[in-house]
């Protein structure tokens, strides 16, 4: 069986149909999503819809959490360092606008979507089983994703959140991240997924317009639309 995790897509429709096309040609039986569908990017209605009529299942991101329960970003930004408030308050103004552009209808949607997945042998959250929030790095100790993700009682933990795609082999199971569709914080501007073959994960990264996406944020309404164009242009993470 072959399954496909697609994950943080973030408003980026011109990434988000690379990577459908991509899917064309993997043709995985089952395709998933990892949450942070629609804030921080110039299309965040038409990724939603799009997502919805595939039909896809997946799991509730810590942004779609924001756009319908805008105080979950200020509970999260209480327990942060000072120096990030300036971070706080872009990323909150850009979820206003999305919120505005995705109506009610969509944000029920968004609402109702599960914190954790689970199908045969892999388990799929946004960032850990504990939060939506808080996930490990990329470079975390064995001893770190296993205390983390061990809960889930899976032979295969996915999570995406942290934009950086990895794997892990640990003790009795493996820690997989999908990186994401959009906002790449790895160095690398290309789309990724994870595709998953019997159950042996592999990373795929998809080219896509940047310059065609980079147009669509200059013709948005998304206030820091500039701040999103310069993150993904470098691929890394930017200080609006």
């Amino acid at each position: 069986m072959r399954i496909a995790i697609v994950s943080d897509m973030h408003g980026n429709m011109t990434a988000l149909e690379a990577v459908i096309e991509d899917l064309r040609q993997t043709a995985p039986d089952l395709i998933l999503h990892g949450g942070d569908i629609a804030d921080g990017g110039a299309n965040p209605a038409q990724v939603v819809d799009r997502v919805r009529d595939l039909g896809w299942q997946g799991v509730l991101g810590n942004t779609d959490e924001t756009l319908f329960r805008p105080a979950a970003l200020p509970e999260f930004a209480s327990q942060s360092s000072k120096n990030l408030q300036p971070l706080f308050s872009a990323i909150e103004e850009n979820a206003a606008a999305t919120r505005q552009a995705l109506g009610e209808d969509r944000l029920t949607w968004l609402a109702a979507l599960p914190r954790q997945l689970t199908h045969e042998s892999i388990a799929i959250v946004h960032a850990s089983p504990e939060s939506l929030w808080r996930a490990p790095a990329h470079d975390a100790s064995d001893a770190e994703l296993e205390s983390v993700y061990h809960p889930l009682d899976k032979p295969i933990a996915i999570y995406a959140h942290i934009h950086v795609p990895y794997m892990r082999s640990l003790s009795g199971m493996i820690v997989v991240n999908t990186g994401s569709v959009s906002l790449s914080f790895d160095g690398d501007p290309r789309a990724s997924y994870l595709l998953l073959d019997d159950f042996v994960p592999a990373i795929r990264r998809v080219e896509y317009d940047l310059d065609k996406e980079l147009r669509a944020l200059s013709e948005s309404n998304l206030p820091h639309s500039d701040w999103i164009a310069r993150t993904l242009k470098a691929a890394r993470p930017q200080m609006p």
